[in-house]
């Protein structure tokens, strides 16, 4: 969704943006083109590959970008630390899965090509897919594959797991497919059997819901306030339905002018709308963009714009 990301943010020739999953570069690229010489971009990645990747697609806009490695949820202390007080123009947010991690088997992170169980976004990090198996009991499992998986055979999964691996016959993503399957697992159509169990695992070892919520807690102080001109943007695109919830959520919080109660008959929480609702819905791919790359269509874009502070 390059296109519609671009327009979503508005960028604004010389502003300041963040894209705080850069990947390998590509929504970046993109902005700082739009934006012009004068504009500036934050680049973060918690992934040390995929940041090593981006240095290199951008090393042509130079000292426009800065990169830092860093997970997104300490975007308030990274804007403070470079000197972006006031905030930014617009902050891009892509939760899913690289095509740099997905397409390298041995990351773990795909059932399509064989691999170790590691499944880390963050290399340097201890935790990997198989030491986090191995550690869980049968119950500590079940609860991740329905909790992170929303799995209904998580159970089931979990009893072929665990026996799997005590017998030293869960090694590999391979051997992680055939223990789903082997649970009697029917995927829906077009998805393998095991989507939503690795899914599952992918989220716990790297805390993916918690980082979420620690970014949207108070997100929006991330964007620069309104003045004479529109406020910051804050894209992001979620791909599941763990992730939509947590950001519409956040988002319509966010642009409400209370939350008492609804049935307090007088205010007094003190809160006002720190934004307003770009999109009310979540902006979905369009066919061409589908049929060109299968993986975009879960996509969802969700927008918001600050107001004056």
């Amino acid at each position: 969704m390059l296109d519609e990301v671009a327009e979503a943010l508005a960028v604004e020739p010389g502003g300041r943006y963040v894209d705080a999953t850069v990947g390998e570069g590509g929504h970046a690229q993109r902005i700082l083109e739009l934006g012009g010489p004068d504009s500036q971009l934050l680049a973060l990645d918690r992934d040390g590959d995929a940041l090593e990747s981006a240095r290199r697609h951008l090393a042509g806009f130079g000292s426009r970008v800065r990169f830092r490695h860093a997970s997104f949820d300490r975007l308030p202390e990274l804007l403070a630390e470079i000197g972006w007080h006031g905030g930014c123009d617009g902050v891009l947010v892509d939760l899913g899965v690289s095509s740099l991690q997905l397409d390298l088997s041995e990351r773990g992170f795909s059932f399509s090509a064989d691999g170790p169980l590691d499944m880390r976004m963050d290399r340097s990090q201890s935790r990997s897919a198989a030491e986090l198996i191995a550690s869980a009991s049968e119950e500590e499992l079940a609860d991740i594959l329905y909790r992170y998986g929303e799995e209904r055979a998580s159970r089931r999964i979990a009893r072929q797991v665990v026996q799997r691996s005590a017998r030293g016959e869960l090694r590999t993503t391979a051997d992680l497919r055939a223990a789903v399957r082997a649970a009697g697992v029917k995927g829906r159509p077009g998805h393998d059997p095991a989507t939503r169990s690795f899914q599952a695992l992918r989220i716990a070892v790297n805390d993916e819901l918690g980082q979420i919520e620690r970014l949207l807690e108070a997100g929006w102080q991330c964007l620069r306030p309104a003045t004479s001109n529109p406020g910051g943007r804050m894209v992001i695109l979620s791909y599941h339905s763990l992730e939509d919830r947590l950001v519409k959520q956040a988002f319509r919080r966010w642009a409400s002018d209370c939350l008492c109660p609804p049935r307090q008959p007088v205010c007094d929480c003190g809160w006002y709308a720190r934004v307003r609702l770009v999109t009310r819905r979540k902006r979905k791919p369009g066919e061409a963009e589908v049929l060109a790359n299968p993986r975009a269509r879960s996509a969802g874009l969700r927008v918001v714009e600050r107001l004056e502070s």
